[in-house]
């Protein structure tokens, strides 16, 4: 059991017809992704998801039974925030996150973070972002297992001809959040970008 770490806690949240979960260490976010409505109820998807993912990315630990807490009261700041993205009230998320991953897939998640709201970046983009032009299918595995969808936007990252690339929580999803932001499906030049530094993550 994972008796010196945190707490986790989480909640459901919908927008339209996609149920979706957030999960917040004492840190920060540190989890957000869509069900897939195979399970009876989607509380009993969304635990047992977190449970697995959890013990993946902490050491193939188990959390005791008061470790993973559902708490609309402490996730409610970090919904807010989402609820307003989705009414196209928000440009920019300002909580604190807590990514877990490796070095690697940590340099392309901030990489993310300085793609701007309404503008789309290439795979390519990405590797050359982080100065490893040569690892762009190594980049697409790492965008491919970002934590925290929408907070962290990989889905701006699109195909170098403007077409929709894979999205794990599926290309409709993906066309939906670019329309929100009324994205430019042609990518963000090397030039613009360039004067946007990779920095830390919001906190």
């Amino acid at each position: 059991m994972i008796n010196d770490s945190p707490h986790f806690y989480w909640s459901l949240f919908r927008f339209e017809h996609w149920n979706m979960y957030l999960v917040a260490s004492e840190t920060g976010l540190c989890r957000v992704d869509t069900l897939t409505n195979e399970r009876e109820t989607p509380e009993e998807e969304a635990e047992e998801a977190i449970r697995k993912w959890i013990f993946r990315h902490f050491s193939n630990r188990q959390l005791s039974d008061g470790q993973l807490i559902r708490s609309e009261e402490h996730l409610q700041p970090y919904m807010a925030q989402y609820e307003d993205y989705f009414a196209g009230k928000r440009t920019q998320f300002t909580f604190s996150l807590d990514l877990h991953g490796t070095p690697f897939q940590i340099s392309v998640w901030k990489a993310l973070l300085t793609i701007p709201y309404g503008l789309t970046a290439s795979y390519s983009d990405v590797a050359g972002k982080i100065g490893k032009r040569q690892a762009v299918r190594a980049v697409g595995r790492a965008i491919g297992a970002n934590p925290v969808l929408i907070a962290v936007p990989c889905h701006r990252v699109i195909g170098k001809d403007g077409t929709l690339t894979g999205f794990r929580a599926g290309l409709t999803m993906k066309q939906k959040l670019l329309e929100i932001e009324a994205a430019d499906y042609t990518c963000i030049s090397a030039a613009r970008w360039g004067n946007i530094k990779v920095g830390s993550m919001p906190s």
